[in-house]
């Protein structure tokens, strides 16, 4: 575990280290949008009432993210009109795998949404993803239900 983890809501200035972490083989083969692109979707983000973009530093190397999450706090009719929490994009840094921090940003994340009141906590995850599954589980995931999705081509 890295004694000195930050785990705080992205800074504009945090994005080229957002963009490197989902350029990683296992996230988006580095496919990434520009940093200008990357700018302007990340401050629509706070036209949406509860969607964060979060990084994680080690507060005693460089301040460059060496991991990251978002986390949309979606309120319902539905459930009493009790939230749910979906979190999206979780990566770590190939560097820093192993040591901790995805636990934490769970962890964070979690905590987050219990301070909202959610109901639930939900993620998906790509079938080829097997030790992310693995990590999951370790932290209390289960498997619920299916996902599904549609292809949508502009």
């Amino acid at each position: 575990m890295i004694k000195n983890l930050v785990i705080r809501p992205a800074l504009e200035e945090d994005l080229p280290g957002v963009l490197a972490l989902y350029a990683q083989a296992d996230m988006d083969q580095g496919r990434v949008l520009t940093e200008e692109r990357a700018r302007v979707i990340f401050n629509q983000f706070k036209t949406y009432p509860n969607y964060r973009l979060f990084v994680a530093l080690d507060a005693s190397q460089t301040l460059s993210a060496i991991g990251t999450f978002a986390l949309l706090i979606m309120h319902n009719l539905a459930h009493q009109g009790t939230p749910s929490a979906i979190v999206e994009d979780v990566v770590v840094s190939e560097n820093h795998q192993g040591q901790g921090i995805g636990r934490a940003m769970m962890a964070k994340a979690i905590e987050l949404a219990r301070e909202c009141h959610c109901y639930k906590l939900v993620l998906s995850s790509n079938h080829k993803r097997v030790q992310a599954h693995a990590f999951y589980r370790k932290l209390g995931f289960q498997e619920h239900g299916l996902s599904f999705h549609v292809d949508i081509q502009p």
